[in-house]
């Protein structure tokens, strides 16, 4: 690789980290001028943040599902790479997401309650995400991948779906009367799924460039 080529990688690469690090300052930014509510004054912000950061994960893994069904019926590296970028910034937000919501929990319950479903469930998945995206890494194979990815995804929002609640409330955002507050989720939840897309990219563009066999 000639030495000019390099550095405009390097200087590629410089930029999507810089451009992603003011995405992330933005919603720093948003979620702590945030609006607050009368029962959770301030804490209201970081439920909201915590409700955009597990949203953002699901979508992730559930696009990382749709591109490996995608490489299964089209056997193109493209898919596989695809899919293998967005399970792996997937369980990013997924294993941030975690701490996220004990913090919520001390904040609005006085404590964890360790056996809440939506906790135990997601707390599950993502110990399961990780072995598995350790086990794609070890194992390599395009097609593996797909599959894994796409079963992955389909399990984790069936049980999501299924889960029944004890203290965390069915809709918090969504279930609330202000209009205010179901658009300032929107809003981080947006921003939240752009830097999702910019770290996906970054993923992307670093398999690109070592393809697993197809």
């Amino acid at each position: 690789m000639e030495p000019s080529e390099q550095s405009q990688r390097l200087t590629r690469r410089d930029l999507s980290m810089l451009w992603l690090l003011i995405t992330i300052a933005v919603i720093v930014t948003l979620t702590a001028s945030g609006p607050t509510e009368r029962t959770l004054g301030e804490n209201l912000r970081l439920v909201v943040l915590h409700g955009a950061w597990v949203w953002t994960g699901k979508i992730l893994f559930a696009a990382a599902a749709l591109a490996g069904l995608a490489g299964l019926f089209l056997p193109r590296s493209f898919w596989s790479n695809l899919s293998l970028a967005l399970g792996r910034a997937g369980l990013l937000f997924w294993l941030t997401y975690l701490p996220m919501s004990l913090i919520v929990q001390m904040q609005n319950w006085g404590g964890i309650f360790w056996d809440e479903p939506r906790w135990r469930v997601p707390f599950t998945f993502g110990v399961v995400g990780l072995l598995l995206q350790l086990g794609l890494w070890v194992i390599n194979q395009s097609r593996v991948t797909d599959l894994a990815n796409l079963v992955f995804g389909v399990v984790l929002w069936w049980q999501l779906g299924a889960i029944t609640n004890i203290l965390h409330p069915d809709s918090p955002i969504f279930g609330s009367d202000s209009t205010g507050i179901q658009f300032f989720f929107l809003v981080l939840l947006g921003l939240v799924l752009f830097a999702a897309a910019q770290i996906t990219r970054l993923l992307y563009r670093s398999l690109s460039r070592s393809r697993m066999p197809v």
